[in-house]
C-alpha cells in the first residue's frame, strides 16, 4: 500500500513538472521546440510615430526581414506594437513603457519615435527606421561606429535632385512653396537643404512652417496662392495629411511634388525616392544581427544609396504637366 502511494505521488510530480515545461511566460516557450530543445521568444518593442503608407510599409518590411532572419512573430518573437498618432508625448509614454517593460529590443519608426526611445531606454538596443539625418536628431554621433546603444537605416534623398526634377516639369520656375513640421528634425534638415540647392537655381523657396496636423490645410491653401508649384518633403504629418495638400493644389493647378514614392502614388507628380518596404526589410534583418550578438558599435548606420525615379502621369496631367521622353526612359515606375 505504502509502495502504491509513494507511486502515485512520483507520477503526479512528474506530471506537474512536465505542465510548468510547457508554460509560454517570460522567455521560454517549448511548446514548438522538439524533444530536448528549448525556443527562446524574443520580446520586441515595435513604436510607429504615425499612420501613413511609407510608414507602414517600413512596418511590414521590419516584420518581414525580421522573419526572413529566423525570428517571426507568433512562434519565437514576441511583438508589442504601439503607434504615436502624430504626437510627440505619445512617442514618450510609448518609449518609458518599453523600458518599464525591458523589451530585448525596441525598433523605432520615424525620427520623433526614435528620439524617445533613444532617451528612455539606455540599457538595450535601439534600432530606427525612416530617419533622415540622425546626426542631427543626436540618435548617434558618428554613421560608421555609433558608440551607443543605438544604430539603424536613414532615408535622407538628394534635395538637389528633387529641386532639379522639379525643373524638368517647370523650366521656368521661380517660386516652390514647401510645407514643413518646425518641430521634425528631419524636416528641418531637408529644407534647409532644399534653400540651398534653390540659391544655385535662382529659385526662391516660401517655407509654410506648421506644428501639428490640423494647420496643414491653411498651409497648402497659403502657399498656393503666392507658388508655382509645392513640394513635399519627408515630413510624417505633412504626408500622412497629403490628402489636403492635394485637395488645395488640384483646386489651384498647382502640381505638387514629393520626397517618396508612396506619396506620388497618392497624387503628387513625380519625386526621385526610395522604396520603404525595402528600407523596413533592410532595417528587420539589421535588427535580426543585434539579436544574435552583433555589437551596435559594429552596426553603422545604413542610408539608402540609390533613389529611383517615380511618376504619376495621372497627376502630371491634372496638372497639365508634359512627361519628356527622357523622364518616361529614366523612370522606374509610371504610375498611371
Amino acid at each position: 500500500m505504502r509502495r502504491a502511494v509513494s507511486m502515485g505521488l512520483t507520477a503526479l510530480l512528474a506530471f506537474s513538472l512536465a505542465a510548468c515545461g510547457n508554460q509560454t511566460g517570460g522567455k521560454t516557450d517549448t511548446t514548438a521546440a522538439k524533444p530536448g530543445e528549448q525556443v527562446q521568444t524574443v520580446k520586441l518593442g515595435l513604436t510607429q510615430f504615425v499612420e501613413h503608407p511609407a510608414l507602414d510599409a517600413i512596418h511590414q518590411g521590419i516584420l518581414d526581414g525580421l522573419k526572413a532572419s529566423g525570428y517571426e512573430e507568433g512562434k519565437n518573437l514576441e511583438v508589442d506594437y504601439q503607434n504615436a498618432h502624430g504626437d510627440m508625448n505619445n512617442t514618450v509614454s510609448i518609449a518609458q513603457k518599453y523600458a518599464g517593460d525591458q523589451k530585448d529590443l525596441v525598433v523605432a519608426i520615424a525620427t520623433p519615435s526614435a528620439q524617445a526611445a533613444a532617451k528612455a531606454i539606455t540599457d538595450k538596443p535601439v534600432v530606427f527606421s525612416a530617419v533622415t539625418d540622425p546626426l542631427s536628431a543626436q540618435l548617434v554621433s558618428s554613421l560608421e561606429k555609433p558608440d551607443g546603444n543605438v544604430t539603424g537605416t536613414s532615408d535622407k534623398v538628394s534635395m538637389e535632385q528633387q529641386l532639379k526634377l522639379i525643373k524638368k516639369f517647370l523650366p521656368n520656375l521661380k517660386k516652390l512653396g514647401v510645407i514643413y513640421t518646425t518641430s521634425e528634425v528631419n524636416s528641418e534638415v531637408q529644407v534647409k537643404d532644399l534653400e540651398a540647392a534653390a540659391s544655385k537655381e535662382g529659385v526662391e523657396i516660401v517655407k509654410a512652417g506648421i506644428s501639428q496636423l490640423s494647420e496643414v490645410q491653411l498651409a497648402a491653401n497659403g502657399l498656393t496662392a503666392k507658388t508655382e508649384a509645392l513640394f513635399i518633403p519627408i515630413d510624417n504629418t505633412v504626408v500622412s495629411s497629403f490628402e489636403a495638400v492635394l485637395g488645395a493644389a488640384e483646386q489651384s493647378k498647382i502640381p505638387v511634388f514629393a520626397s517618396d514614392t508612396d506619396t506620388v502614388k497618392r497624387g503628387a507628380v513625380a519625386t526621385y525616392g526610395i522604396d520603404y518596404y525595402g528600407m523596413g526589410k533592410q532595417t528587420g534583418e539589421m535588427a535580426a544581427r543585434v539579436l544574435k550578438g552583433q555589437a551596435v558599435a559594429e552596426t553603422p548606420v545604413e542610408i539608402s544609396k540609390q533613389a529611383e525615379l517615380y511618376i504619376n502621369e495621372t497627376a502630371a496631367a491634372k496638372f497639365g504637366l508634359t512627361i519628356s521622353e527622357e523622364l518616361k526612359q529614366q523612370a522606374k515606375e509610371i504610375i498611371k
